[in-house]
């Protein structure tokens, strides 16, 4: 029995010190009372992560439709998640048939609109995208309106191939149709924004100089656990390791590894200059592992990650069975060889898509768990990648928005079905007003758990 010793505590509690601010996880002693608890509703989040160079169709779509499908082979690694995500076929960015290659597909991922082929400034990807649209109306809620992620720097200059700026390539996020959300592609400014106090720059010391903000914070956090119950302080302390072995992780990562090579510098806008690290796989799993953190302390409720800009060519040879670029191989002309690689690369980035479910599953919040008050989008911008094809797009959606979406099946939609359709469903579940969303002409209905939106309040 959680006995709460000492009066209730704020929900936008922080566990303070010296530049510290430690935003916490929902414990009991933040709910009033047994009556207010009952008819609390957790917060819906949502992420929209994003995977280039699309998928090898023939071991990604389910033979089978609805509830009692077989998982395809390169889906198999989200077997232990099959009750917690949906498949969709048959979604379709209409508008990305206009231009050729990829950026026309990539930049409006999240928007649905048309891209403006150009080689210049004038850029526009048609409106804002729905992500950012979400948090437009709901960022005032958390400290972080949202949050963009990404593990590769912006890429400018120009693709002769096909006429169009590569900086199309580097963003799914839009706050406008001309201006891109800048995705943060270091781990340590990811940490530093969701733990810091505002103005308290820790990436500006030196390594050796480097405190940690879990280490400033502690004795806040001792302090308030001797006023928790018995179950608050069990969450606060697997909450803290949680933090701890994040920013560990992140401290490692960050060193250069004398036997191989230091971590890549980046440049970025301003003349400034930082290491990310080197090791792409913990790179992206240190990332997902920021993103849940930031979920569960309600610090945002919208994120978006890209696993790499469009037309990434890293070599994956760090999966069993593939030696090759990533693009060269989507770029596959059927070849058996190059088939059977790009497959396991489409399996590779299944695997960490269910890192992540498995993160935001394994915490309780209410009545049920983080990734069932989620919505956590996965896929990519092209179908096959040898033809740069828009329709039929590979795209997985997992949680249930706190049970206004069902889960655990295969909704193959008719041919030509708008992508936003998809958007405009998830953008109700969260609660945002739009009449239609990019070139959306309904719901899904199907993966509604009623013919509307149950009623839902954003627990401020």
């Amino acid at each position: 029995m959680n006995i709460i010793k000492n009066k209730r505590i704020s929900r936008r509690t922080m566990l303070r010190g010296m530049g510290a601010a430690l935003a916490l996880p929902a414990l009991d002693a933040m709910v009033p009372a047994k009556a207010a608890a009952s008819a609390a509703k957790a917060p819906v989040r949502m992420a929209c992560i994003y995977f280039p160079n699309g998928v090898w169709q023939k071991s990604w779509i389910p033979e089978e439709t609805g509830m009692d499908y077989a998982l395809s082979y390169a889906l198999e690694p989200l077997k232990e998640f099959k009750e917690d995500f949906t498949v969709f076929s048959g979604l379709d960015k209409a508008n990305s048939r206009r231009g050729d290659g990829h950026y026309a597909k990539t930049a409006n991922f999240l928007t649905g609109e048309p891209v403006v082929k150009t080689t210049g400034k004038d850029i526009s990807v048609g409106g804002i995208s729905m992500d950012q649209l979400a948090a437009k109306q709901l960022g005032h809620l958390t400290p972080l309106p949202s949050l963009e992620l990404g593990i590769d720097p912006v890429i400018s200059g120009i693709d002769s191939n096909v006429g169009f700026t590569r900086l199309y390539g580097s963003y799914i996020s839009w706050r406008s149709a001309t201006q891109p959300v800048a995705k943060e592609i270091n781990p340590r400014f990811v940490y530093e924004r969701l733990f810091g106090e505002k103005g308290t720059t820790v990436n500006t010391k030196k390594h050796a100089e480097y405190q940690s903000f879990l280490d400033l914070a502690l004795e806040d956090a001792k302090r308030l656990r001797r006023k928790l119950g018995r179950d608050d302080q069990v969450k606060l302390d697997e909450y803290m390791d949680s933090v701890r072995a994040v920013e560990e992780r992140i401290e490692f990562s960050m060193k250069p590894d004398p036997r191989e090579w230091d971590a890549p510098e980046v440049d970025v806008p301003g003349g400034e200059h930082f290491n990310r690290p080197g090791n792409f796989a913990e790179h992206v799993r240190i990332m997902l592992d920021l993103m849940v953190l930031a979920f569960q302390t309600d610090s945002t409720r919208v994120q978006s990650f890209m696993f790499a800009n469009d037309v990434s060519g890293r070599n994956f040879s760090f999966v069993p069975g593939v030696h090759d670029g990533h693009h060269q191989l989507s770029h596959h002309e059927n070849k058996e060889d190059k088939i059977k690689q790009y497959t396991e690369i489409n399996r590779w980035h299944a695997a960490q898509y269910a890192y992540l479910l498995g993160k935001l599953k394994s915490i309780p919040e209410g009545e049920g768990n983080l990734l069932d008050n989620s919505m956590i989008l996965f896929g990519s911008s092209i179908s096959d990648g040898n033809r740069h094809d828009p329709n039929n797009l590979p795209i997985l959606l997992a949680g249930k928005a706190g049970g206004q979406l069902q889960a655990g099946q295969h909704i193959a939609s008719p041919k030509n079905t708008p992508l936003c359709n998809l958007y405009q469903t998830m953008l109700g579940a969260m609660g945002v007003e739009t009449e239609a969303f990019g070139d959306s002409n309904g719901l899904l209905e199907d993966m509604l758990v009623s013919s509307r939106y149950k009623d839902y309040n954003p627990v401020c």
